[in-house]
């Protein structure tokens, strides 16, 4: 059948595939808690999907602008698929280091395969004009936060209801579902006969990236930026389980609730990514919009790790007294929603828009392994001092996320100002 290049179908293949990862996303660390592993062991599980991908993004990338972007596409969906499988597998052996084992090979395998971001937002850029990439990319930013509303929520139902390697199989048959679907009706954007850029080894493209001053800045303000949000995802059920006496290994609804906190965010983050970038970069351009982000970001996780509290999460506890610090908590993980959705689609519609055509791949390749980079380092940091001190990461982060808002507002915005 003839297949046409389209917004939509591309939508939709990122938005089944967050969902798997969302499903098992958040699971990751009550599972390793659960398997007895350490606080270092937590961080290396959780940062082993970034690593991968910091190695295999630019490659992926590089191989989309020569091949195209639909087989890359075809091939990272049909690895997430076998992952997944794996991780299921490993949810339900009986032996704990068995179980860590094969959960950790899951994550490594997915992140050799987990090229799909990346060449999504190049397909994003191959089919859009330079004015509409900014918020055609908020659409990518929206699949993944619609990723984190419903794949938590069936993570958690089909915990409940399906048991330990429930999630594992859900996560694994909609790739599955997500692969069919791409082969019938995902086009190329790549045309045929389109212009290459010259080959350079991994280490060379990315310092090519780097030099470029607008393009390297945009590249280390999204390494900040990821490694801040990666913090702040990889520890929060831990803070929420600490600050509010949840049992989250043993209590099911304790469990639920933290899920239901990650779909929250999950839901600010789509709504703003789906609605409110194309006006905001109209009004603001994509500079000052980074910036802003930045520093909403940082100005509101300073005071997520003080709020604290000993009554049960209940829509009606809200509405009193006793409910203040959740409702606190529900405001305060709504503003960094907020800033952290802002961040990516301005960020990549301006890298887009700064790169020549025939490198497309590779530059968001480069980029996509900083913020992988970013990814490994997060939770090693965050999980590990976390068991210092529940408070340091989210501190850590806010200085580094509103020092990094300040250098774009000065640096990107006065360069972007006196371009021609």
């Amino acid at each position: 059948m003839s297949r046409k290049p389209s917004v939509g179908i591309i939508f939709l293949t990122v938005f089944i595939d967050l969902v798997g990862f969302g499903i098992v996303v958040p699971l990751v660390q009550v599972y390793s808690r659960h398997l007895e592993a350490s606080w270092l062991e937590i961080g290396i599980i959780l940062a082993a999907f970034s690593a991968m991908q910091f190695v295999f993004s630019p490659i992926w990338g590089r191989l989309s602008d020569r091949i195209g972007r639909r087989p890359v596409l075809l091939l990272s969906t049909a690895g997430a698929t076998i992952a997944y499988a794996l991780f299921a597998f490993g949810s339900g052996l009986e032996s704990h280091r068995a179980a860590l084992g094969m959960i950790l090979a899951s994550r490594i395998f997915a992140g050799i395969c987990g090229g799909n971001i990346g060449v999504a937002q190049a397909y994003i850029a191959d089919i859009s004009v330079p004015a509409e990439r900014s918020k055609r990319m908020g659409l990518i930013g929206m699949a993944f936060g619609l990723g984190f509303i419903f794949g938590p929520v069936i993570g958690g139902l089909s915990l409940a209801h399906l048991g330990d390697t429930g999630p594992g199989w859900i996560a694994c048959s909609l790739c599955a579902v997500n692969f069919v679907l791409a082969c019938w009706r995902l086009g190329e954007s790549r045309q045929p006969g389109s212009e290459q850029a010259a080959k350079r080894p991994h280490i060379k493209q990315a310092l090519h990236t780097l030099r470029q001053p607008q393009i390297g800045l945009l590249v280390v303000t999204f390494f900040l930026a990821t490694f801040c949000f990666s913090c702040f995802e990889s520890t929060l059920a831990l803070l929420i389980s600490a600050n509010f006496h949840l049992d989250i290994l043993k209590d099911p609804k304790a469990a639920s609730t933290v899920v239901y906190l990650y779909a929250f965010c999950g839901i600010i983050g789509a709504g703003v990514q789906g609605g409110a970038i194309g006006k905001l970069v109209k009004r603001l351009g994509e500079p000052k919009l980074i910036a802003a982000s930045l520093l909403l970001t940082g100005l509101s996780m300073a005071p997520l790790p003080f709020i604290t509290g000993k009554d049960p999460l209940s829509w009606a506890a809200l509405f009193h007294a006793r409910g203040l610090p959740w409702l606190t908590l529900l405001l305060v993980l709504a503003v960094i929603s907020v800033g952290s959705s802002l961040t990516r689609p301005p960020l990549f519609g301006m890298l887009s828009m700064l790169t020549p055509a025939d490198e497309q791949g590779e530059t968001i390749g480069v980029a996509q392994s900083a913020g992988s980079l970013a990814r490994i380092i997060g939770p090693i940091f965050a999980a590990t001092v976390f068991g210092s001190h529940p408070a340091w990461p989210f501190l850590t982060c806010a200085v580094v996320a509103i020092l990094t808002g300040l250098l774009v507002l000065k640096k990107l915005d006065a360069k972007t100002s006196a371009s021609p």
